[in-house]
């Protein structure tokens, strides 16, 4: 059998210890570990030149691009041909944005999609992920490839409507990219 103590009440002659010898030796280890982070050199901490002197473990991942600016802005220019989207849609299209100009039917609404879709550390016109796991759904024959600079940054980018990513990648574009929708419609 296990005999449980249980603590016995405090006395009231009896001597508390004091806090401030647990706080001063909280307090003195503080001092010493601050102590020690100060005498160490800056020239210690900065990693050694050489592969042999890198520390093992994963990289570092890369930096991220810098917002973009206004001054990136200035050279919004793109190209976008469109084939198979119907009669009314095909064709190629120049867009300029900041200042909005250009021969696209909806220059207005096309550079409000691509600043919607614009965002810090983000391709724009990213292609969809070869890993992605999407629907079997078909959007139509419609193509298009965007060429030019936005956002300070060159553009290639293809766009098609064969499977459901790829349709929302198009869709997330809209009106700079077709709204075919209504032409499968009718």
């Amino acid at each position: 059998m296990v005999q449980v103590s249980s603590p016995s009440p405090r006395r009231s002659g009896a001597a508390r210890p004091p806090r401030r010898a647990a706080f001063g030796i909280a307090a003195t280890a503080t001092a010493a570990a601050l102590a020690a982070l100060a005498s160490v050199p800056v020239a210690a901490s900065a990693p050694a030149a050489g592969p042999a002197a890198r520390p093992a473990g994963p990289a570092a991942p890369p930096l991220a691009p810098p917002p973009v600016g206004d001054e990136d802005r200035a050279g919004d220019h793109l190209t976008v041909t469109v084939r198979h989207a119907g009669a009314r849609w095909d064709g190629r299209y120049e867009v300029y944005c900041h200042p909005e100009g250009g021969t696209h039917p909806d220059v207005h609404g096309a550079c409000g999609a691509l600043d919607r879709n614009t965002r810090w550390g983000h391709d724009t016109f990213a292609p969809v992920p070869t890993d992605s796991i999407c629907t079997f759904q078909y959007g139509g024959p419609a193509t298009a490839q965007v060429t030019g600079r936005w956002a300070g940054r060159p553009v290639d980018a293809a766009f098609d409507r064969r499977d459901g990513c790829r349709i929302d990648r198009w869709n997330r574009l809209v009106p700079f990219l077709p709204d075919v929708l209504p032409d499968l419609r009718s």
